[in-house]
């Protein structure tokens, strides 16, 4: 989930860049728990390798850009689990990306009939938060939900509007629903911490 095209030196871009991700992701607003709607249906994880559109789910480390996370993910009985260990790198965050694509070219969708991103979730551990992927966005600055609260180790029904998703350090853009390529669940820190969640499904309302 994130870096570049910042003008200064790779560990002053780093720490700049930490450092002001975390910050706006933990200043937002927590998410509102709603009751259901008809999705669209992205995935109910009753494929254990694929989403819906039959495109393999991605599990997306940080040692690209300094840091030394590590996650398992196992998909089992319409249930997806993801756990592991964030270890941020110096002056870099920490992250795990689960990311499932749209479409198996990389090819935009058009989500501009809907409103959000739907998941039922259970977060055990540490922190989670929904990212949406747009082919319009280079820098992987993505528009990126505030983190999910809730009761702990319970289901529960999460609605994320787009519009209230922001981006980490670029200039704030609305997001171009038009050109969504991904949904992206994010366990991220800066410091050592360990991880767990739970997704039995994901979509659009």
């Amino acid at each position: 989930m994130n870096v570049e095209r910042i003008p200064y030196s790779p560990i002053t871009r780093r720490s700049r860049l930490g450092a002001t991700w975390i910050s706006v992701l933990m200043t937002s607003a927590s998410l509102a728990t709603l009751p259901g709607a008809t999705p669209l249906l992205l995935d109910d994880y009753s494929n254990p390798k694929t989403n819906k559109n039959g495109v393999e789910r991605l599990l997306i480390d940080d040692k690209a850009l300094g840091s030394a996370s590590q996650a398992t993910q196992k998909c089992e009985n319409g249930v997806l689990t993801v756990k592991g260990d964030l270890a941020p790198g110096r002056g870099v965050p920490a992250f795990i990306s689960e990311v499932s694509p749209l479409s198996a070219d990389g090819k935009p969708k058009d989500l501009s009939t809907y409103e959000g991103v739907r998941l039922r979730v259970r977060v055990t551990k540490g922190s989670l938060v929904v990212q949406v992927g747009s082919s319009d966005v280079q820098n992987f600055d993505y528009h990126t939900s505030a983190p999910i609260a809730g009761k702990r180790g319970e289901f529960q029904e999460v609605r994320v509007p787009f519009k209230e998703m922001k981006r980490a350090w670029s200039e704030q853009t609305a997001l171009n629903l038009k050109s969504i390529t991904s949904v992206n669940l994010v366990s991220f820190g800066v410091a050592k911490d360990s991880f767990e969640y739970a997704v039995d499904e994901i979509g659009f309302y």
